[in-house]
């Protein structure tokens, strides 16, 4: 009896056990689909793909590791200090999730509950550009194991002033594209530098500490910058920035170091906002440089076989809300932080990044918007490690650098985006979380679209919806005879999890409305009433 009982307990915890243990199928796919897909896909940067069992499973060892230790997916911010918009990274669970179902065999599970994977479409996520702008001439990159800077000059010809909503830069080779800045030149500074080289594009201008063409040029409004793996995000409903007709835009590329010729030729894709969107805020950008440091850009200098911080600080002299902020350094960089000191005593957390790595800089939009009253002062410290013991140093022995835009040179430089403040701001929330469709009470095939909040509404609208699988989108307003009012998103890729968009609707006549979310397997809709 007793042996038969131990048996009975033996099966019945082994039945517990496999039943608990993560498949592919069911637990794996949404975690690889979700946060390392988007760059581990043909056509991407990730050095592999992983769109299927057999790929992840091939490479699950590696998967394992780099989770665990924190390297993958690469989210250098940290999250307890602040929070923002898109951070790829894992929860504890599902790096245990993962690490449980490499050690116990990488069971596939039931294939027909294996989910469908995300269906990027082909070249922008944002949906049709209203203008693409392209390098004239593909650019050679010599294959010297060295990284390079360049400009290239990309006129618009634009007969009139456009409100960009996005701007989405395209990179054409992948392998070799590090991050790209863009900037607005109305004074044809590029233009005129680029004109007395022989080639297309020329080098980075170099040191920022003469007196030359490189403070006046980043004076010029710059876009947002690109870093790979990144979508483009769109201005909030009412905001966008302005590009100016007859200008140029001036991209900066940088290569990174490769052993053989390369050849790129990149595009960007701008995005206007339409007709009926009311914009009536400016997005504006203030760069950290420097400038901001005592001794100037003479006094950024960094000795051989010590390690300097340098804080800097700026005085609002008006009420802002910041949208996105963006720490650059180079190799000898190790720490950033940013913050707040507000007039009544407080403090605002914006940016801290502990373990600052040059290969995996991004663009940082925070999930709502912050204010920075008059008077308040954004500080923001920077630390470089120019000893022997950093394994980045490029130069060994160490030697003095200076501000450059080499690699070998470094940099202090932050820009951040922000609007005037207006009364209300602290409560717009940009946040996109992730869900479990067994959390979404009427979901329908896990795609699903939560009322819109307040009904009825007068200004601010919000609303929430759920991807079960990543696609393109169609989200538009009609009026309750059907007719097209505006068109809030046209075939933009939206990833798995819930989204939460915003619309003005202060243009908007009192009456009857219609919401709908329209793509591939879905149409959802939601009826609201304006008011006066």
């Amino acid at each position: 009896m007793r042996s038969l009982l131990l048996s009975s307990l033996i099966i019945l915890i082994t039945s517990i056990t496999l039943q608990s243990q993560a498949t592919y199928a069911e637990d794996i796919a949404p975690i690889i689909y979700k946060n390392c897909s988007n760059c581990h896909r043909p056509g991407e940067i990730g050095p592999f793909s992983l769109t299927n069992y057999d790929e992840v499973s091939n490479w699950a060892g590696m998967i394992k590791f780099v989770t665990e230790t924190g390297y993958m997916p690469p989210w250098k911010p940290d999250t307890e200090y602040s929070t923002f918009l898109g951070e790829a990274t894992l929860t504890d669970e599902e790096i245990d999730m993962i690490a449980d179902w490499v050690d116990n065999g990488m069971e596939r599970g039931d294939i027909t509950a294996e989910p469908e994977f995300p269906n990027y479409p082909e070249g922008s996520l944002l949906g049709e550009p209203d203008m693409v702008l392209s390098m004239t001439e593909a650019h050679l990159h010599r294959g010297d194991n060295r990284d390079s800077y360049y400009y290239f000059v990309l006129p618009t010809d634009l007969p009139d002033d456009k409100i960009i909503k996005s701007v989405e830069f395209r990179p054409g080779n992948k392998a070799i594209v590090h991050h790209a800045l863009i900037f607005e030149d109305t004074n044809g500074i590029a233009r005129n530098t680029d004109a007395q080289t022989p080639e297309y594009g020329f080098e980075s201008f170099g040191s920022f500490a003469g007196d030359n063409n490189d403070v006046s040029f980043l004076n010029e409004k710059q876009f947002p910058p690109y870093a790979p793996g990144q979508k483009a995000i769109y201005y909030p409903d009412g905001l966008g920035q302005v590009l100016k007709a007859g200008a140029d835009i001036a991209v900066q590329i940088h290569y990174a170091p490769i052993a053989s010729d390369e050849w790129d030729q990149s595009s960007i894709n701008f995005f206007f906002a339409d007709e009926s969107e009311e914009v009536d805020r400016l997005v504006e950008q203030d760069i950290f440089l420097p400038f901001q440091l005592p001794g100037n850009f003479f006094g950024f200098f960094i000795p051989p076989n010590v390690e300097r911080e340098f804080l800097g600080q700026w005085t609002m002299s008006q009420d802002i809300s910041i949208m996105g902020i963006f720490p650059h350094s180079h190799l000898l960089g190790k720490e950033w932080e940013a913050w707040i000191e507000h007039t009544d005593g407080t403090r605002t957390n914006l940016i801290s990044i502990p373990d600052w790595d040059f290969n995996w800089q991004s663009q940082y939009y925070f999930n709502k918007l912050i204010k920075a009253e008059r008077g308040s002062v954004i500080k923001a410290r920077a630390l470089y490690d120019n000893t022997a013991s950093n394994p980045n140093n490029p130069n060994f022995p160490p030697q003095t650098v200076a501000w450059g835009d080499k690699t070998t040179d470094e940099m202090y430089y932050m820009p951040f985006l922000y609007v005037p403040y207006e009364s209300g701001d602290e409560n717009i929330v940009f946040e996109e979380n992730t869900v479990s469709t067994e959390e979404l009470e009427n979901s329908i095939n896990g795609f699903y679209l939560n009322p819109i909040t307040p009904n009825p509404v007068e200004d601010y609208v919000s609303f929430d919806f759920h991807v079960a699988n990543g696609r393109a989108l169609d989200i538009t307003i009609f009026d309750n005879n059907g007719r097209h009012v505006r068109s809030l998103r046209q075939g933009e890729y939206f990833h798995t999890g819930t989204h939460k968009l915003h619309f003005k609707s202060n243009a908007m006549g009192a009456g009857n409305y219609i919401l709908n979310i329209r793509g591939k397997e879905v149409n959802l809709s939601q009826r609201f009433v304006k008011v006066d």
